[in-house]
């Protein structure tokens, strides 16, 4: 039977480290806080000039290639998991393919919008696609560049100070062994509180969700002109919004559910797993899904105090981490997880 294994991994931080105290000549802000809401200390911006998220992605993505000990033109599948993305579209998966000069390959590109989410539901979708015998080596790349729209006034302070940026992306091959590779994969959304955490405008909503008369929209007998208007610009409605209390509530819920959930399918006990990397959305849910797993602090890895929320990129960015460090080691249990916008969330079970 086939399983899918990670062959490799890297990671790609920008150079520019942006400390809270930064912050402060945009915002009425402090280091204390930020801190005590999010445990985040610092965090990377992009060369919004020279870098992009396709480009970060491809960064990251040949450092995995050359660890998993293949070549580019190795790869048959690219799925790029952001959500935010170079272009409206094409997707970002593509303008990477491109950057990374393997074209003429002509690969398939699958680009998914799932937020934070967004790497276990590519993971989850390539170990389909490798366990079935379709694909040999599928790239997955997680990548962000929030720095280019996020809303840096008082007004957006309490989304602006949490996300930073950068990429993470591993090889994922086939293996016949049964002691390693990706043991399940779960999957969950629920759109009830959709707009609570989201990027409403620019869109094609045209008001139809939340009503027209907010957003300002000319006539309605002109067709189109309905993407983004004067009064979105005015008042910052083309910026992401989060209710944080219910993000928060809803977290520490589902996060702890869907751990068990994999727990529970493979016959493994919490006190078995040997890392958690759980998506670094921020310090205070890390805690306290931690604690309700029972877990030591050496089987939790957490970076988001370095480089904030990176969304889609903070799981491979962190796993890449762990393994650099030694702190992974081949036969390890691996959890990951995740909780973000939609909401989506998710989990996976590996055997390193």
């Amino acid at each position: 039977m086939l399983r899918t294994k990670i062959a490799g991994i890297g990671k790609y931080l920008p150079k520019k480290i942006v400390r809270n105290d930064d912050l402060l000549k945009y915002m009425d802000t402090s280091d204390e806080w930020i801190q005590e809401r999010t445990g985040i200390q610092e965090r990377r911006y992009a060369d919004k000039h020279n870098e992009t998220t396709a480009t970060m992605g491809a960064r990251a993505a040949e450092i995995a290639i050359e660890r998993a000990g293949i070549t580019k033109d190795d790869i048959d599948f690219i799925i790029f998991a952001t959500l935010s993305p170079d272009y409206y579209f094409p997707g970002s998966g593509v303008l990477m393919q491109r950057e990374m000069g393997i074209t003429h390959k002509e690969a398939g590109c699958l680009d998914i919008r799932n937020q934070c989410s967004g790497f276990i539901y590519g993971l989850s979708i390539a170990d389909q696609f490798i366990k079935n015998g379709v694909y040999k080596n599928v790239l997955l790349v997680g990548s962000e560049m929030h720095s280019m729209g996020l809303d840096f006034t008082t007004r957006g302070r309490n989304v602006t100070v949490i996300f930073g940026d950068g990429a993470g992306a591993v090889v994922l091959q086939p293996t016949t062994q049964e002691a390693e590779g990706v043991l399940t994969t779960h999957l969950h959304a629920d759109g009830t509180h959709a707009e609570e955490l989201s990027m409403i405008s620019p869109g094609a909503h045209a008001g139809k969700h939340l009503g027209t008369e907010q957003f300002g929209f000319p006539d309605p007998e002109i067709p189109g002109e309905v993407f983004i208007t004067q009064k979105m610009l005015d008042e910052g409605m083309i910026y992401p919004n989060m209710n944080g209390q219910l993000v928060f509530k809803t977290a520490v819920v589902k996060f702890p559910e869907v751990i068990q959930e994999a727990l529970q399918k493979t016959g493994y006990q919490a006190s078995d797993i040997d890392m958690f990397i759980p998506h670094q959305a921020n310090l205070r849910i890390s805690a306290f899904v931690q604690k309700k797993l029972g877990l030591s602090d050496e089987k939790v890895y957490n970076n988001i105090q370095k480089y904030g929320n990176t969304t889609a990129a903070s799981i491979p960015i962190a796993l890449c981490e762990a393994w650099e460090e030694g702190k992974i080691k081949k036969g390890d249990l691996v959890c990951l997880a995740a909780f973000g916008a939609g909401f989506t969330w998710g989990s996976a079970l590996i055997k390193w």
